[in-house]
């Protein structure tokens, strides 16, 4: 009976695990993914999904900055966590550079690039209080920013004869990001007096130039999301991985834990000294797994075969976009919040057109039956 029962909790046990885990094996990785429903199992019949979700939900916030964040997504199926991923890339708004009336350019840069350049420059302005422009609308206030530039590269009259650093012999032979000029339009100069509309940088490089060249236009800004075109996207990447848990099966001491030390990512394992067993030793302590890379180094050697298990959480989420992958234009708790409200939206016109569905099929039911 005992024999029974032990081969059952450990049946039970290994199902949890493909459950749960991604196991991380030798060569290869298994039970990458499921049929189920989250939080469904064939041995949990009665629970409450609702609640089971409630309960095991969080987000938590490990590293942030105003254009630098790494949080934790943990209770959720990889489904929502790269629907917020996507979302974050292509469908939070921002303002960026729409339309571009050239007056004149005799820049070697030919007009269609040179728009393009500028579509591409980061503009610092909160898209909420904006509208979006749609088709055959005028420009007003509520729709649109412009910007202009004016500007010509001359011969500098204090460089040397001898001088060959164009930024010496030249002046304005860089054209960069600060020679966009806003122009309100408006109520915009009042309504934006503490925080002047402008590129989130002021020395991107649009166009090198030399003396006699000259370039004039209008540039105007508009609502729009990266779905349309990546110069609206707020992120350059978003990312997210599973968490990785390294699960000791047995003690691993002596010159195996530096070994084994050194199979991982310099901070995931340490070496420590204690007593095991009765004896003072050294051996291996996982301290910060999450920085792990999952080389499967440690399974590679032999004498770790039946002391290590790696896997990852299915459900454990690190996300992150950082001021390597951001533009600049939006802090990053406010590109995941906006990211979040997209969401609901799009869940509740879900919710909306299946109660709408639903009352539809009962009707045309109701109407069969009188027939």
């Amino acid at each position: 009976m005992s024999r029974k029962t032990s081969k059952s909790q450990s049946n039970a046990e290994r199902l949890e695990q493909l459950r749960t885990r991604v196991v991380i094996e030798k060569e290869g990785v298994g039970s990458t993914s499921s049929s189920e429903f989250p939080y469904h199992s064939s041995n949990h019949q009665d629970i409450d999904y609702i609640k089971e979700f409630m309960k095991k939900f969080n987000v938590k916030i490990i590293r942030k900055e105003q254009y630098d964040m790494e949080f934790d997504l943990i209770g959720v199926d990889a489904a929502i966590a790269n629907a917020l991923r996507r979302i974050m890339i292509a469908e939070v708004p921002t303002m960026a550079i729409e339309k571009v009336y050239v007056y004149n350019n005799t820049s070697i840069v030919q007009d269609e690039v040179l728009a393009h350049r500028l579509g591409l420059l980061p503009i610092k302005a909160d898209p909420d209080r904006f509208h979006f422009k749609h088709a055959n609308e005028p420009p007003t206030d509520m729709n649109t920013i412009v910007f202009k530039i004016e500007h010509e590269c001359t011969f500098n009259p204090k460089a040397r004869d001898d001088e060959t650093d164009p930024q010496k012999l030249y002046l304005g032979n860089n054209l960069l990001s600060e020679s966009l000029i806003w122009v309100p339009k408006g109520d915009q100069e009042e309504q934006y007096a503490s925080c002047p509309l402008r590129p989130v940088h002021n020395d991107i490089l649009i166009v090198q130039m030399r003396p006699g060249q000259k370039i004039k236009l209008e540039a105007h800004c508009e609502k729009g999301i990266g779905k349309d075109h990546a110069k609206w996207s707020p992120v350059a990447t978003a990312s997210y991985r599973l968490m990785p848990e390294i699960i000791l099966k047995q003690e691993i001491t002596g010159d195996l834990a530096d070994k084994f030390a050194a199979c991982f990512t310099k901070g995931v394992v340490e070496v420590e000294e204690g007593y095991i067993e009765g004896q003072y030793v050294k051996y291996a302590k996982v301290v910060n797994p999450r920085i792990d890379m999952v080389s499967r180094e440690a399974l590679r050697h032999k004498e770790f075969e039946d002391k290590v298990q790696l896997t990852r959480i299915r459900d454990h989420f690190i996300c992150t976009h950082s001021d390597n992958h951001s533009t600049g234009i939006m802090d990053s708790e406010k590109i995941f919040l906006d990211s979040v409200h997209i969401l609901q939206a799009k869940c509740r016109r879900l919710l909306t057109a299946l109660e709408h569905k639903l009352r539809e099929k009962e009707r045309n039911r109701e109407q069969m039956d009188l027939s």
